[in-house]
């Protein structure tokens, strides 16, 4: 017991070693008498430096986005934004970004890291954007999420439900439109594309690799599951649901709730 108490006085004296926090816990430990105080130890060592670490790295990272002259967002200064683009105050360009001339950015809008929004497109308000590149004269309304993970996972060997790999992106036209809140993922073996002229409401889910054709009209609370193919001028009534890995030729309307 004199041992324990002499070891532990050592270490609770070297403050160049453990936080104040470590400490705390160290000192706790010992009076409950409880026989985990090296695995404590080690723990809280580890998650402090780690949390220090990841504060730097995001202080660091805080410290390169600047405030854009038009509009008083903010931009990386690695990204590339026309003179002429519009990025309301409380909106992010990330790094690698490219904002092409004239396009307007909304308040809490996110762009990330190496996307593209094309000339005149008009970004609305809390729209996020990741892995995808939108095209010219776009219309994407508030709260679009573009270019997330699909959902794609399969159980392995362990029986673990294990995520499958999603690392393409989602590549949107030209004079597309697409409604508040509709979410398109990014793809997996292919990627997704909505081609050019195509409208989509309100309220669409479409999963990973879907292709979209051109001049097709998506109603609201349409579901589009992953690896769907459709034509050109194809209309989806409203809450129309296609099961994966269906093809749809072109010049069709559908107003069934489900298909496949």
């Amino acid at each position: 017991m004199a041992f324990r108490i002499t070891k532990l006085s050592t270490l609770l004296s070297s403050n160049s070693i453990f936080s104040n926090r470590t400490t705390e816990h160290l000192r706790i430990m010992f009076i409950t008498g409880g026989p985990m105080l090296r695995i404590r130890t080690h723990h809280h060592f580890s998650t402090d430096q780690t949390s220090l670490n990841e504060r730097e790295d995001a202080k660091t990272d805080a410290q390169e986005f600047q405030k854009w002259r038009n509009g008083g967002g903010m931009f990386h200064k690695f990204s590339c934004i026309d003179p002429t683009a519009f990025i309301e105050i409380g909106a992010f360009v990330h790094p690698k970004s490219v904002v092409a001339a004239n396009a307007y950015i909304g308040s809490g809008t996110i762009v990330g890291p190496a996307v593209t929004v094309g000339q005149s497109t008009r970004i609305g308000y809390n729209v996020v954007l990741s892995n995808c590149t939108i095209g010219d004269f776009c219309i994407i309304h508030n709260g679009v999420c573009i270019g997330q993970d699909g959902f794609g996972f399969f159980v392995d060997e362990q029986g673990h439900m294990v995520k499958k790999p999603q690392n393409l992106e989602a590549r949107i036209g030209n004079h597309v439109e697409i409604g508040a809140n509709t979410c398109i993922d990014r793809g997996s073996w292919r990627d997704t594309i909505i081609g050019d002229y195509s409208k989509i409401d309100n309220l669409v889910q479409i999963g990973h690799n879907v292709v979209i054709g051109n001049n097709c009209m998506v109603c609201g609370q349409v579901g589009i599951a992953g690896s769907v193919t459709i034509g050109d001028y194809v209309t989806l009534g409203g809450r129309v649901a296609i099961c994966d890995h269906v093809m749809h030729c072109i010049k069709g309307t559908l107003a069934l709730s489900k298909m496949g």
